[in-house]
């Protein structure tokens, strides 16, 4: 037999309209219900007290006492029709008639009827037990009798001018009439139930919207999966993720997000408020006109920040933005960029060098010794090859003499001289090269750049680098002037440094962006313990800025040559000797 199909549960926000209905409908039932019997049990009450005065005044009336007690001195009970006739019955159905009792029952003192609004009757006992009012004591029933369900009262009748009991009197209100004040008084209790049952069911379907509206539609089911999912996706991912509001608060900050901009978990924080660098910030202001993708410096690393609006159909969730990490990229690049520029400078000087080998072996074959011997006195002093960098040979580390020589070649294509300065003393060997590239390599690239932006027709840049031995590794100190035009009055000296900045109104070379070396430079230095500072703001028309690079734990020491020692002062230069 083909099996039934499954029954499609209710949705969330289905069940829990009907479980609020139900959760209403129940507690308006309730407290109608409560609120009756309460009614009712006072209305009761009430007929009850009133019974018990009635049936006090009765039995306080002299006449009635007088009656009683001569009709309790009789030897008999007189007959049915001579007590319808008698005082009391006349005297007890006035009472009951002008107080709209159910009853108003006279007896004697063995419980007989002497009055009662049913004359067959009389002479009868009563159908309630008398004992309790014939014993003395006032009290009050509610008791089915013979003229039906009744509040009512037992009083005692005393003899007159005595405390001897000689009967007693029994009022009662009928139950019915007490149903009739309960219903009278239900009335406006039912409307406000009703008032209330329907405000409630608004209630549950308003709160049911919203409920829909803020789960998007989702089941529950639905959305724990969502968080599962969001938790394994944003804290599984490399890139950082950060999600801003519709009401301006972060309310996602994944741990990439934490890790790449160095900040605590910022979620709750208003993003107009987070200590996030400006150019992120700014992607999400209203008439934002810029680039969709910025390029962002935040803990020593390069970020490319992006922004998208987040919309569920209409509706307008916020501001998702990116963060992806392209620092390591950015370091390869620049190593390329230094071997390809190495490169091109060896390419540059390989005629030279084939052309001295040459001439060297043009002297030998010729039997020129000694002519041969002072053009390699000649080359050994000078070196064999030559950059483009006046005094280049001060530099004494070989890493230090190709890059520079490097940036010398490229300077000079510019139209750039590059020179080294008088000062320049190293004794150490680089022993971490790729940090001296990139702090070294951005003050040159700026330096040029700024000189050639400048006015001045002698254009050029001056690098003085000093080491200072450690015991965990020396500090290289690197000063970087050029020709240009300085900074813009009322720069600051820290204003350079922020990312982003610039002078340049357009890259001033193929491929080169401006605003992020001298930050990225200076977030290296300190990272190193050191810092790159500007120490001169320039003047317009040159000389330009000078700034300074403090790099710890750069250098070692160099070993000295075998058979040689290594002058004290100076490093010892094969084929040259040093003066102290």
């Amino acid at each position: 037999m083909p099996r039934p199909a499954p029954r499609t549960p209710l949705r969330f926000s289905t069940q829990t309209l009907l479980l609020q209905l139900g959760v209403v409908l129940l507690v308006v039932l309730l407290s109608t219900a409560v609120h009756a019997w309460l009614t009712y049990d006072r209305v009761g009450s009430d007929a009850e007290n009133q019974a018990l005065t009635l049936a006090r005044t009765v039995a306080s009336d002299p006449s009635v006492r007088a009656d009683v007690l001569a009709i309790s001195g009789q030897a008999g009970t007189p007959p049915p029709a001579e007590l319808a006739a008698g005082p009391l019955q006349a005297a007890a159905e006035a009472v009951r008639t002008r107080t709209g009792a159910l009853f108003v029952v006279i007896t004697d003192e063995t419980g007989l009827r002497l009055a009662h609004p049913d004359p067959d009757r009389l002479g009868e006992g009563v159908s309630t037990d008398p004992s309790e009012a014939l014993a003395g004591q006032e009290i009050t029933t509610r008791n089915t009798g013979t003229l039906g369900p009744s509040a009512g009262a037992k009083v005692p009748v005393y003899a007159p001018d005595s405390n001897t009991v000689v009967g007693e009197v029994s009022v009662g209100y009928s139950m019915e009439t007490v149903g009739q004040s309960v219903a009278r008084d239900i009335g406006p209790v039912a409307l406000t139930a009703a008032g209330a049952l329907g405000a409630g069911v608004l209630g549950s379907f308003l709160l049911r919207r919203r409920l829909q509206r803020l789960t998007l539609g989702l089941e529950p089911e639905e959305i724990s999966t969502l968080v599962h999912d969001q938790v394994a996706v944003l804290q599984g991912v490399d890139d950082g993720v950060i999600g801003v509001s519709a009401d301006g608060r972060i309310s996602v900050f994944n741990a990439a997000s934490q890790r790449l901009l160095g900040l605590p978990d910022l979620t709750g924080t208003r993003w107009a408020d987070a200590p996030v660098p400006a150019q992120l910030a700014a992607l999400t202001r209203p008439g934002y006109a810029g680039p969709e993708a910025v390029e962002v410096v935040a803990g020593g690393q390069v970020l490319v920040a992006s922004a998208r609006k987040a919309l569920h159909r209409r509706e307008d969730l916020g501001w998702v933005l990116m963060l992806r990490d392209r620092t390591e990229l950015q370091q390869l690049t620049r190593q390329l960029d230094a071997v390809g520029t190495l490169s091109d400078a060896l390419r540059a000087q390989r005629h030279e060098f084939a052309n001295q080998l040459h001439t060297l072996a043009g002297f030998m074959g010729i039997g020129q010794h000694q002519q041969a011997r002072e053009y390699l006195a000649g080359l050994a002093a000078t070196g064999p090859l030559r950059f483009p960098v006046d005094q280049a040979e001060l530099l004494q580390d070989p890493y230090l003499q190709a890059f520079v020589g490097a940036k010398g070649v490229e300077a000079d294509e510019r139209g750039v001289s590059l020179r080294i300065g008088p000062e320049t003393l190293v004794r150490g060997q680089v022993s971490e090269a790729q940090d001296v590239t990139t702090v070294l390599g951005n003050l040159i690239d700026n330096a040029v750049n700024a000189a050639v932006a400048g006015s001045a027709e002698d254009r050029w840049v001056e690098v003085e680098v000093l080491d200072e031995p450690g015991a965990g590794g020396g500090t290289l100190h690197i000063v970087v002037a050029d020709s240009g035009n300085g900074l813009a009055p009322g720069t600051g000296p820290e204003d350079v440094f922020a990312s982003g900045f610039t002078t340049a109104s357009g890259p001033v070379r193929a491929g080169g962006g401006q605003g992020f070396g001298l930050a990225l430079a200076r977030q290296l230095a300190r990272r190193r313990g050191g810092d790159v500072t500007l120490l001169a703001a320039g003047t317009d028309g040159g000389p330009g800025a000078v700034f300074m690079a403090t790099l710890p734990g750069t250098t070692a020491a160099r070993a000295a040559a075998p058979g040689r020692a290594a002058t004290p002062g100076r490093a010892a230069t094969p084929g040259k000797d040093n003066d102290a």
